[in-house]
């Protein structure tokens, strides 16, 4: 297997997940999921548990809301791919209630070149799946937009170092890189 970056970005509920598995599934049995959502309440406690449900047992997985690079290289073990799910959370983890621009900005461009070091380092292929949030009005608020534009550039950076990116659309996945 060819190590390879794939960066999987689609709106909410656009089949992301599922093709990510799918993907992660065709490429090795030996796959880390690296898990960025925090049940914070009882609403995204059952989405994890479904989420849980829904992919293989086999797979390992590992918790973690930021630093995802590091954690990786402390975790990967013998996993041939590295699926994560998802940098729309990571960010959100990242801001916190900081609406500093430059200070949030320097904090998501970190974590996304400490991610990119891993992919480097790490010897598996990586998945990553992000929310598309700028096809949207411009949020009315100042937090709001600083999510988009932050959620953005981590996506772009992402998309511009990976050697594939799709967009995915009522469960319709279009390569686009």
């Amino acid at each position: 297997m060819s190590k390879k970056c794939v960066v999987i970005l689609g709106g909410a509920r656009s089949g992301k997940s599922n093709f990510a598995q799918d993907l992660a599934k065709k490429l090795s049995n030996k796959v880390l999921f690296v898990a960025t959502g925090q049940a914070l309440d009882d609403e995204m406690q059952a989405r994890i548990e479904q989420h849980q449900k829904d992919r293989p047992k086999s797979w390992r997985t590992l918790e973690t809301p930021t630093n995802l690079g590091t954690q990786i290289e402390k975790h990967v073990g013998n996993a041939q791919v590295v699926l994560i799910d998802c940098l729309t959370l990571l960010v959100s983890n990242l801001l916190g209630d900081d609406s500093d621009y430059p200070r949030a900005e320097s904090k998501v461009i970190a974590e996304i070149n400490g991610l990119i070091a891993c992919t480097c380092k790490v010897n598996a292929s990586f998945i990553i799946i992000s929310n598309e949030v700028g096809l949207g009005i411009v949020p009315e608020n100042r937090t709001a937009r600083l999510y988009r534009d932050l959620l953005g550039k981590a996506n772009q950076l992402l998309a511009q170092y990976a050697n594939e990116v799709y967009f995915l659309v009522a469960g319709i996945a279009t390569q686009i890189k």
